[in-house]
């Protein structure tokens, strides 16, 4: 692995303010969306968000300029990794990239080839997975739980970073019935609270049918 990567996966933005803005935003976020996590867990999700305030830390560098590379291709990094370090850094690199994505840019994908719901299942996976691999490790002891507890909540923590991002009501149509769309794909429940604030009552029918 490239001392790069290397650093891209262990380092924090050394700005104490931002990140105690996102420590803050996140305690916000989780408390009005009625999300409980290990301490340890909470303190993950900011040194990501803080990490991923770096452009260079989201994107990887190639030929054509810096890019994000498809989760396809993350997940084959991992199925294909010549050693268990690279393995576990590319299923954690994996589920990183997915919950940053699903959290702050949502909104954006629904106009894609593959939807939030796409994100949640290949980021929650990488994490689970990640968890099962490093156990009876000296990692697995400090982060195991961590790791098991993202791929356990983590359409609940997409829901969290969803909030950091933006606090605002959906007022017109066209968020409302995106709203609905993210609840029956994920069973969001930060949509759903927002929907019944609208005026929508979630069916839990229709999510029954929706679910694969």
């Amino acid at each position: 692995m490239g001392d790069a990567k290397r650093r891209l996966s262990q380092g924090l933005v050394p700005i104490r303010s931002l990140e105690e803005f996102f420590r803050d935003s996140v305690d916000a976020a989780m408390a009005s969306n009625h999300v409980d996590v290990d301490v340890h867990t909470s303190h993950y999700v900011v040194s990501l968000l803080t990490a991923f305030a770096r452009t260079e830390a989201l994107y990887e560098s190639g030929e054509a300029g810096p890019a994000l590379k498809p989760l396809a291709l993350m997940l084959a990094d991992a199925l294909e990794a010549p050693t268990e370090e690279e393995r576990n850094f590319s299923l954690q690199r994996l589920g990183d990239v997915s919950l940053f994505i699903a959290g702050f840019f949502s909104e954006g994908l629904q106009n894609s080839p593959v939807d939030v719901d796409y994100y949640v299942h290949m980021g929650g996976g990488a994490y689970q997975s990640l968890s099962i691999h490093i156990q009876g490790t000296f990692r697995g002891r400090a982060f195991g739980e961590v790791f098991a507890e993202l791929g356990r909540k983590f359409q609940d923590l997409v829901d969290v970073i969803n909030e950091v991002r933006d606090s605002a009501r959906y007022e017109s149509n066209a968020d409302v019935l995106r709203l609905y769309e993210l609840w029956l794909k994920t069973g969001s429940r930060r949509a759903g609270r927002l929907l019944r604030e609208n005026g929508v009552q979630p069916s839990s029918h229709a999510l029954t049918r929706y679910e694969h």
